[in-house]
């Protein structure tokens, strides 16, 4: 399973996959790559380039484990801890052609790279997960009215073109051990006989 830092691996992985798959022949000029907080949008925005940022952070109930299940080699399964990631990629230009040429680059290359290796996102964030876990990245859904309120918040009338993503598959291991209990010897049967009440 992963851990912890699963969620910070993620992002840095979407974004390195975007960079190291670009040259400046491309689009003609040199682009910026980054995951954004949101003051960022307003201060530091990557223009021109694509920026990541996750709005939010989703347990996904349907795949939830309770702790206590028994793996194959005899030792207690802990709580598995489900994430999906919600996040957008914005395209970011100054010119509109430009900023739409970004914008189909980059959902090309996430089209033909949906699924993210454990050792691809280890890159960046060292043991993160195990080599044999992936995460899938799909086109999430956001409709316009969610999307432009978003963008409202975080950077007031500087709309930038933004297609919202899911990062799927993503199970953050317990740090803690569930610790057996001792070997059932013996099983008593304690029969209580109610009060005022002849046995």
């Amino acid at each position: 399973m992963a851990s912890f830092r699963a969620i910070s691996a993620v992002t840095q992985g979407v974004v390195n996959l975007l960079r190291s798959s670009y040259n400046r022949d491309i689009l003609g000029t040199e682009l910026n790559f980054a995951a954004l907080v949101a003051p960022n949008f307003t201060t530091n925005p990557p223009m021109p380039g694509i920026s990541l940022f996750l709005y939010r952070v989703v347990l996904n109930g349907s795949y939830r484990q309770p702790a206590g299940q028994m793996r194959p080699d005899g030792q207690r399964e802990p709580t598995r801890l489900p994430l999906d990631l919600h996040f957008i990629l914005t395209a970011w230009a100054e010119e509109a052609s430009t900023q739409h040429d970004i914008a189909g680059w980059m959902m090309r290359i996430i089209e033909d790279t949906p699924i993210l290796p454990g050792p691809f996102l280890n890159l960046t964030v060292p043991d993160a997960f195990r080599p044999d876990e992936t995460v899938e990245i799909v086109v999430g859904e956001i409709d316009s009215e969610d999307l432009f309120l978003l963008w409202e918040r975080l950077a007031p009338n500087s709309y930038q073109l933004s297609v919202p993503y899911i990062a799927r598959n993503i199970w953050v291991d317990s740090e803690l051990d569930v610790a057996d209990g001792a070997p059932v010897l013996q099983r008593l049967f304690d029969l209580a006989v109610p009060n005022g009440t002849d046995g």
